[in-house]
């Protein structure tokens, strides 16, 4: 099981530059099955942590919008020791006086592979040696633990640990959508050292929110902080209009209190300001920390000159003696704007009520693509271990214990996050609900063209529970999301090598082609120069492609190997062996098969 569980991870282990962390399993995950991608890594925090992390947008939403919501996020825990020294642990925080790596006080506690970021989907079992017997709560959780006393944590300057470990796992649905729009984080505070005394947790957050691909302090310069007392919930929104435009979200942070514990009985407090004053800038001494923002007892107004800013809600005081373990919840909440915000959180608590046990989706189907000259064929035959038609739901109020309705199919010509547009739908027959179609399993896309990027999702969807007014929940299109490239397999021989587009025109905005032709790499949202894309096509598997200008100078030398016999085309982004880009005119190519040492010659036009 433990094994299993590992190889599911979707993650990969980052190393982090500083000399004394080389010994710890450092980990992120990028969330995949709600619509928030959010980055999280264990440490506890949300956002790179300056390290390098192949993302450039640390919390999108929607998908695929390019609209950033944090800077940085973390909690802090502070408390009094029996030494009545008053010391704070922080995951993340802004301060003047230290380098960006001693900003960091959590840290994973070994080199384990245990360490990393646990992914677990809902009703799955995993072993997790800090919590044996892990059944996965929401459609997929991440579990992952620090502590401050680690062999790294003790070395950051003017660090004094509280000897804590701290459990994290970020909850994270597909459907409905206030469940999609959430993330909810669970954590277990424990001590293990001392009896701590008047203790504060802080939620600590630098809102970031507007296009990302504009200039980033054009994007931060104009968010601003509020409170909404009543959900317990601090905000940062992004002023309308300004270089970075209107966002669709705010980004909302709201803090359940411990169970059994009354909102009324805590104190709380809500502190913001900009980069040089606390919260923004944070003291640098502990004491500071701790009486200034998280035991302040001050709830500011909300900001109204949007200037940028940091927030902290901090609640407390609880009293923790070696052992005992405090939990509670808090959760990053998005919405159509900030009354879609405020309703998704007032949704939450009720969700909340429910210990978030609601109804489920149907399981991912199993999904198989095959490709083809112009077409692409999408099968999902259920298998022993994966049968979304025979899934059991206990939490439904209906008493239908199996409720599996029917399946849809999507493609998206833009990227694997959509927008995507639904194909098909099957749904059992003959049981008075939806169309009546009756249940297929396949489904073929023709008239495709060959060697371009589609994208495909197939979802299982269930029927909706009257009973507790809860809509048709559908599985994650983007966790069941593939790339396909259609296109025939290379030919046996050269002799066919083909350019295209030839001529290929500057002028064609090829970007703005369904699919598009030419796509910004990475997270890029806008077209560049180094984008452009010529294709050859026709290749054999191992080839040799060599361009020249008609005077006979060689640009350019393209290997092409392919040793799974299914790719026939490269690309070229017209620059030179040199990273020059190539002017207007005629240019030859050689294509020589690496077997055999056949050759042919062609050519193209390039204008621009």
């Amino acid at each position: 099981m433990y094994s299993n569980i590992i190889k599911s991870l979707l993650i990969v282990i980052i190393t982090i530059s500083s000399g004394f962390a080389q010994n710890l399993t450092t980990d992120y995950v990028i969330t995949d099955v709600c619509q928030i991608r959010q980055l999280i890594t264990n440490q506890g925090l949300l956002w790179s942590g300056g390290y390098s992390i192949p993302i450039t947008i640390n919390s999108e939403f929607p998908p695929g919008s390019f609209e950033e919501h944090i800077g940085e996020a973390g909690i802090w825990v502070g408390a009094i020791t029996p030494d009545k020294d008053t010391l704070v642990t922080v995951t993340s925080s802004w301060n003047p006086h230290i380098t960006q790596g001693d900003a960091f006080e959590f840290w994973p506690p070994t080199n384990e592979p245990w360490d990393s970021i646990w992914v677990v989907q809902r009703g799955k079992i995993a072993d997790i040696p800090y919590m044996p017997n892990y059944i996965g709560l929401a459609d997929k959780d991440y579990v992952f633990r620090y502590n401050d006393y680690n062999p790294v944590s003790l070395k950051v300057k003017k660090h004094m640990p509280l000897y804590v470990d701290v459990i994290q796992i970020a909850h994270t649905w597909s459907a409905p959508d206030v469940l999609a729009q959430v993330i909810v984080f669970e954590y277990f505070v424990i001590p293990t050292k001392w009896n701590l005394t008047d203790v504060y947790i802080t939620q600590w957050v630098d809102p970031n929110v507007g296009l990302r691909s504009v200039d980033f302090f054009t994007m931060l310069g104009d968010d601003y902080s509020a409170f909404r007392h009543d959900h317990k919930m601090g905000l940062g929104i992004d002023s309308p209009g300004g270089g970075d435009g209107d966002t669709y979200s705010p980004v909302g942070f709201k803090v359940f209190p411990p169970d059994g514990v009354s909102e009324s009985s805590l104190t709380w407090s809500f502190l913001w300001n900009s980069s040089t004053d606390p919260p923004g800038i944070t003291p640098s001494r502990d004491a500071d920390k701790y009486l200034e923002i998280m035991k302040s007892r001050t709830i500011m107004e909300d900001q109204q000159v949007p200037t940028g800013s940091h927030f902290a809600i901090s609640f407390g005081k609880f009293q923790l003696v070696v052992g005992d373990t405090l939990h509670f919840y808090t959760a990053e909440v998005m919405g159509d704007g900030l009354d879609g915000v405020l309703s998704n959180s007032k949704s939450l608590e009720l969700l909340k009520a429910a210990d978030f046990k609601v109804p489920a989706p149907p399981p991912i189907p199993p999904l198989v693509v095959e490709t083809d000259n112009h077409q692409v064929k999408l099968s999902w035959y259920p298998t022993d271990e994966v049968n979304p038609e025979k899934y059991y739901d206990p939490y439904r109020a209906d008493g239908d214990t199996l409720p599996f309705e029917g399946y849809r199919v999507y493609k998206s010509t833009q990227s694997i996050d959509g927008p995507w547009k639904m194909l098909a739908e099957f749904d059992v027959p003959d049981d008075g609900v939806g169309y009546e179609i009756g249940l297929q399993r396949e489904f073929t896309d023709f008239g495709l063209l060959n060697n371009v990027e589609y994208y495909y999702t197939v979802t299982a969807f269930n029927k909706a529970d009257e009973q507790l007014n809860w809509p048709v929940l559908e599985t994650s299109l983007r966790d069941n999301a593939v790339v396909v490239i259609p296109g025939t397999a290379p030919p046996k021989k050269i002799g066919q090598v083909a350019v295209v587009p030839n001529p290929y025109r500057s002028d064609a905005n090829y970007d703005s082609y369904q699919p598009p032709w030419e796509r910004p790499e990475g997270n890029r949202q806008f077209w560049m120069e180094q984008d452009r894309r010529i294709q050859f096509i026709n290749l054999p598997s191992h080839c040799e492609i060599k361009i020249y200008t008609l005077a006979g100078i060689l640009v350019n030398t393209i290997e092409h190997y392919d040793p799974s016999n299914t790719k026939g085309y490269t690309d070229w982004n017209l620059t030179s062996s040199v990273g020059q880009a190539i002017a207007s005119g005629l240019y030859l190519f050689t294509a020589e098969d690496m077997t055999n040492g056949e050759v042919q010659v062609g050519k193209f036009v390039i204008i621009k």
